[in-house]
């Protein structure tokens, strides 16, 4: 990773380019830090508890209020008009879009995140596997296909399922969520899979490539927290469990894990920081794993952005 003089990363005054929860969460530690702060909002967020928190605040736009907080010129602007000269995007609406990385360091802004090349690297997951095998992170058994298009077709892809072996996933490449992703336990079920993955990832992504991928049975879903820095460091803080689940969204997390072991704890913290910076990360992340019956641990995404679940490490760290 690049050396960058600390001098070039300074600031002190943090637009948050979100709402609610996070931006408040956020408000608060700038504050404490000695940062100045400048919300933004929509008309329907005019009064919304993030606006009275900060120092300054922007209209950004009227309703639908979602559709201001995606848009990258008024949060640009915002910056301009305010003197900001860092960018927190929180979770969720931009926060793991490359372009809007890319925006703020083509405006002169610290982007308080990952760079461009690490959200677009992670971003597509066929890409990111391919490149953890590289790094000698473990991954479940699965087909990637290449970067041509042309192993797209069904029978394709029924051949690879076939060498595969079954229960398998059909996942949508982008995106995340569980949308897009379909269980195949049958060979005969593989036909409509793929149709509604692939209808269901053009509408969630605008992107219809897939990917299979061994079903691990039985397992565990694990992520880990991990915190890079601008010199080529990373180190993890621990894991949390998050395998309790309703159709594909996380329901409760516990940490520490119940069943992760001191040496597996060490491993999977081990490959957690090597996914880091295999792709040049900075800032919070987390490294999704899935661990079999057998107490083996296989990648199987990465968050490039803050958590919701962030908080959860907190009370277990005492970190902020």
């Amino acid at each position: 990773m690049q050396a960058i003089s600390p001098r070039a990363e300074m600031f002190r005054k943090i637009l948050i380019a979100n709402r609610g929860e996070i931006a408040c969460r956020v408000m608060r530690t700038a504050h404490r830090l000695g940062y100045r702060t400048v919300a933004v909002y929509s008309d329907a967020d005019a009064s919304a508890l993030h606006v009275q928190q900060a120092d300054e605040a922007v209209r950004i736009g009227p309703p639908p209020a979602a559709d201001s907080y995606l848009n990258i010129e008024a949060l640009l602007a915002a910056a301009r008009t305010t003197g900001a000269d860092a960018v927190h995007p929180g979770y969720g609406f931009l926060s793991e879009r490359a372009d809007f990385a890319q925006a703020c360091a083509d405006a002169g802004l610290v982007f308080i995140g990952p760079p461009p090349a690490a959200i677009t690297a992670m971003g597509h997951k066929a890409r990111a596997k391919r490149r953890m095998l590289e790094a000698g992170v473990p991954c479940a058994p699965g087909f990637m296909g290449d970067n041509s298009g042309e192993d797209q077709g069904d029978e394709r892809l029924a051949a690879e399922a076939r060498k595969l072996g079954l229960p398998l996933l059909v996942k949508a490449v982008a995106g995340g969520g569980g949308r897009g992703m379909r269980l195949v336990r049958e060979h005969a079920e593989l036909a409509a899979a793929l149709a509604a993955a692939r209808r269901e990832a053009m509408s969630a992504f605008g992107d219809g490539t897939l990917m299979l991928e061994r079903l691990i049975e039985d397992s565990r879903h694990i992520e880990v927290q991990v915190f890079a820095d601008n010199l080529g460091h990373a180190v993890h803080l621990g894991e949390r469990d998050c395998t309790a689940q309703r159709r594909r969204q996380k329901v409760v997390e516990e940490a520490p894990s119940p069943v992760v072991t001191p040496a597996l704890r060490a491993a999977m913290g081990a490959d957690a920081v090597a996914a880091a910076l295999a792709v040049g990360y900075r800032g919070a992340g987390t490294v999704e794993f899935i661990v079999d019956a057998q107490m083996r641990h296989f990648f199987l995404e990465m968050n490039t952005r803050l958590q919701v679940e962030h908080a959860v490490t907190e009370c277990i760290t005492g970190l902020d």
